[in-house]
């Protein structure tokens, strides 16, 4: 395992079933290695899951919201006010993930659309921030973000395949940029040029755990420590060394999200 003390993963699915069987083991890891991460839900019942889990870990923040994916099943009625409820709470500091997949199309896109601004509208109200998840929809989503004006919340660009082209328009919104394990792949060029540009007050990283394990360890379950792994290409990349991108993406990502060092002291 590939370790830099005091690493930021700021994308993960702890409560995901494929950690049952060792998530107090990885979890105790993380603490030892100094580690913070947020625990990303996808649908109602996951975001009930990870605020659970982000109470019993002082390292572990939660967001909560409905994927593209599951679009289909929202109601409006009920799940918007209990995402404003949960996002009231101390332990939760972003809305997410949202946004649009005309990748996979397991909702109608104009399903998609709907739900997707709902819980923008929603964040922008509450003042909250925004993970975003944009697979093969940068435009549409650059569009309904553009429309919301000074009423776009703070968002991050979660696991960014965005070309260079797309992330200004991103960074020009005021977005953050997350890059997850395919910054290590070999067919990764594009990519790349990208990551290197992103301006460093700008910059995040993350595994998406248990999805997207980076080289070498591609092909396995993933996890939040692998995130070294991400560091380590990027500082490669950027000109820096691990440690200096370490300290970097933890100070932007606890100031995104509002947590405070004494909180963790």
């Amino acid at each position: 395992m590939d370790t830099l003390f005091g690493l930021f993963d700021t994308h993960a699915h702890l409560n995901d079933p494929r950690f049952d069987g060792d998530r107090q083991a990885v979890l105790e890891d993380m603490q030892r290695l100094g580690m913070f991460n947020i625990c990303v839900g996808a649908d109602m019942e996951s975001s009930r899951t990870g605020i659970e889990l982000a109470g019993q870990w002082d390292n572990l923040y939660a967001a909560v919201g409905v994927h593209p994916h599951d679009a289909k099943s929202f109601e409006a009625d009920s799940d918007l006010p209990q995402l404003e409820k949960w996002l009231r709470l101390p332990k939760v500091v972003a809305l997410g993930e949202i946004g649009l997949d005309y990748y996979y199309d397991l909702s109608p896109r104009d399903v998609q659309q709907t739900v997707f601004q709902m819980q923008l509208d929603l964040a922008g109200t509450l003042g909250v921030p925004v993970i975003l998840h944009i697979r093969d929809a940068h435009g549409d989503a650059i569009k309904m973000m553009q429309a919301m004006g000074s009423n776009l919340p703070r968002c991050i660009v979660h696991c960014s395949s965005a070309s260079w082209e797309s992330t200004r328009i991103y960074l020009g919104m005021g977005c953050m940029i997350s890059y997850a394990g395919p910054v290590t792949f070999k067919n990764a060029a594009r990519l790349l040029e990208a990551a290197r540009q992103v301006p460093p007050d700008c910059l995040l990283i993350e595994t998406d755990s248990p999805y997207l394990a980076p080289e070498p360890v591609r092909g396995r379950r993933n996890d939040p420590r692998n995130v070294a792994y991400i560091c380590r290409r990027l500082a490669e990349i950027r000109g820096t060394t691990p440690e200096e991108l370490c300290t970097l993406t933890r100070e932007n990502a606890m100031r995104f999200f509002g947590i405070s060092q004494e909180r963790n002291d």
